[in-house]
């Protein structure tokens, strides 16, 4: 398989946003699609023309794609229509689009019970619709709909419905799992089995991941002859989504060796597209993603630390700079003096593997994390605990005292406002501050109130954003649940350079937890820029 070509066939824009909760406008279409452009998509599938506005006015602002062919989605035409007199298929044949990909139904089930029509009729449908859009000058591609669920009930039907397309000057045909409940096996055999009937026809796959497989399966259908792959970026896509593109493309490239449109130099920006995307929908990465995720190349126990320093091959499948992510050694209970150490490389602290601090320090950690404290997850937290051990941190300030009121109330127009107000008695170079603020929430309120005394003193304070929050309950027993258990606060910044980092705060207060977490937060910031007191 080695160099031989494959055509990548990106969704996200038509079958991604189907996803609950994924709404993009016009603009988020323009920006994503120019970037898989630019990344080396082969066929960026825009939407469905006359279907919605928001797609409509994405096709109606032209093709401004340089490399990637724009693609409209549609149905063949209806029953008892010419194609020619079809409204829905024209509205997608008078698109900006360089190719159409019409779908249709190829399970004998759905024919008479969906669509409730002849199954000849079925078979007109798709081959007057795709030489339609041919005669109309677009690359014409037939999607066979619930193909692997057809096959199974009615191999012939399933099989004339791909003929069919063909027939229509169909330039490819893509096999669909359309409810995500084929095996590997299945759809290896099934779509060995189309291939060996019509040999010429040039063979795509598009999987939803129902069963978990969507990857699996489309591997498995390439082994089988398909050379075109459907999926959408990070798995987007409705119920369980489609197949991950950010999973299929190294693995299609790095791994089994073949070609695609992506020039191999730009497989290290695969982990910023996935973030990108994340980012325009407002998002939280799935740190556990394959190849870009934060933890796909994370250590955490020691054995495995010490073993990937010697030879990062001992727990990596790839090099993480091969798809642009990055190595870490997480800090946990479970961290021996291996983390410790690369941890330490990363940030700039240099020590003696055999000082006696380093193991005061191993303990203090691991007793922290039985606490309940997460240090694998507030990079931030862990480099200032073990810079305060290790060396000298300066004092930059102190939270001497805080308070928060919340109020609920009705305003004048009878709508429900609560508001948050915070006190706050902070001491920078000697000097008390007593600062009060208003906020949509306590901790909100809290850190406008500390921030407004510090950024007196330290102006690059001002750039900074909290941009994440999370909040989980420690029971440490039976009677401490619930309301009285122990709370664990994770914040993550940003500043205006778009650097970011992550602190923890433990408490039996949520208020204590995240000013904790604050503090840290803002003391982290004002080391790594090497503030004055």
């Amino acid at each position: 398989m080695t160099g031989e070509r494959l055509w990548l066939f990106d969704t996200t824009l038509r079958d991604g946003g189907q996803t609950r909760g994924v709404d993009f406008t016009a603009e988020d279409k323009r920006y994503i699609a120019q970037a898989l452009d630019e990344f080396g998509l082969d066929f960026i599938e825009g939407g469905w023309p006359g279907a919605n506005p928001t797609d409509d006015a994405f096709f109606g602002s032209g093709n401004q794609l340089k490399n990637a062919k724009l693609v409209a989605f549609g149905m063949t035409r209806r029953g008892g229509r010419s194609a020619e007199n079809d409204p829905g298929l024209n509205a997608i044949l008078d698109s900006h689009a360089d190719a159409t990909c019409l779908v249709g139904k190829s399970w004998d089930f759905h024919v008479t019970t969906a669509l409730g029509i002849e199954l000849d009729e079925n078979l007109l449908m798709i081959r007057d619709s795709v030489a339609l859009a041919k005669a109309r000058g677009f690359q014409s591609m037939f999607d066979c709909e619930h193909y692997f669920d057809g096959y199974k009930a009615n191999p012939d039907y399933a099989l004339s419905c791909v003929k069919a397309a063909f027939e229509g000057g169909a330039e490819w045909i893509i096999l669909c799992d359309t409810n995500g409940g084929a095996l590997p096996d299945e759809v290896y055999d099934i779509v060995a089995a189309t291939k060996a009937f019509l040999p010429a026809a040039d063979l795509g796959i598009h999987c939803h991941n129902d069963s978990g497989l969507a990857v699996a399966n489309t591997l498995a259908a390439i082994k089988a002859g398909a050379r075109q792959v459907q999926g959408t970026l990070n798995g987007l896509g409705e119920r369980c989504g489609n197949a991950d593109l950010i999973t299929l493309i190294p693995t299609l490239m790095v791994k089994m060796g073949f070609t695609t449109g992506i020039p191999a130099e730009k497989l290290v920006r695969l982990t910023a597209l996935s973030r990108m995307l994340d980012d325009r929908l407002n998002r939280a990465p799935n740190d556990h993603a394959p190849y870009v995720g934060a933890a796909a190349f994370a250590h955490k126990g020691g054995l495995h630390a010490s073993a990937a320093q010697k030879d990062p091959r001992t727990y990596e499948h790839i090099p993480p700079e091969t798809v642009g992510n990055e190595r870490n050694y997480l800090i946990s209970d479970q961290t021996g003096k291996s983390n410790i150490l690369a941890r330490f490389k990363e940030v700039g602290i240099e020590i003696d593997p055999k000082d006696s601090r380093l193991d005061a320090l191993i303990r203090e950690i691991k007793e922290k994390e039985f606490m309940g404290w997460a240090f694998d997850s507030a990079e931030a937290s862990f480099e200032l605990l073990a810079r305060r051990k290790l060396e000298a941190v300066p004092v930059y300030f102190e939270i001497e005292r805080f308070r928060v009121m919340n109020e609920r109330r009705y305003n004048a127009n009878g709508d429900i406002v609560v508001e948050s107000e915070a006190t706050a008695t902070v001491i920078v170079a000697g000097i008390t501050h007593h600062e009060v603020a208003v906020g949509n929430g306590p901790v909100n309120a809290v850190d406008r109130a500390v921030r407004k005394a510090l950024v007196k003193a330290y102006e690059n304070l001002a750039g900074v954003e909290l941009i994440d929050y999370k909040v989980r309950i420690l029971p440490q027993d039976s009677e401490t649940s619930g309301t009285g258990a122990v709370t664990r606060v994770l914040i993550e910044f940003a500043d205006k350079d778009g650097q970011r980092w992550r602190t923890v705060g433990l408490s039996t207060n949520i208020i204590d937890a995240s000013v904790i977490a604050l503090a840290d937060g803002m003391n982290w910031k004002l080391m790594s820029s090497k503030a004055l007191v």
